[in-house]
């Protein structure tokens, strides 16, 4: 028992004919227009990617300046308070419990005990740093 009757009057079959009206409409991509926009974005990725990788390190070496900046504060702001005109002059540590030498930083200069960096300071004051510890 056939439900519905593909074939028209004149003969042909509706299907066939609906599937050829499909077929011509259908848009599409080319393969040439597929490859061009392939060429784009890998000259986009290559004009790009060294851009982005490069700004890793950088931001490590803005990190590793803005430690030596506060240190340097911090030990500024302890001379100032304490009305201190030199320090012992201590080596390269990265523990603020004991930077400067008899007067240390940490706890009520700096929020951390101990830095990513290591650091040294002369007796004048100015700090130095040793290794920025990335």
């Amino acid at each position: 028992m056939r439900i519905f009757n593909t074939e028209n009057s004149s003969g042909g079959n509706i299907m066939s004919r609906l599937l050829r009206r499909i077929n011509r409409e259908s848009k599409g991509f080319t393969l040439v227009e597929l490859l061009i926009v392939v060429a784009i974005l890998g000259v986009l990725a290559a004009v790009v990617l060294p851009n982005v990788t490069g700004l890793a390190g950088e931001g490590q070496i803005e990190a590793a300046k803005a430690e030596l900046v506060t240190v340097q504060t911090a030990l500024d702001t302890m001379m100032a308070k304490n009305s201190i005109a030199s320090v012992t002059a201590t080596s390269a540590t990265s523990n603020m419990t004991a930077f400067p030498t008899g007067n240390a930083l940490y706890p009520n200069y700096l929020r951390t005990a101990t830095t990513k960096g290591t650091y040294s300071c002369s007796t004048t004051g100015l700090v130095t740093q040793v290794d920025d510890g990335y």
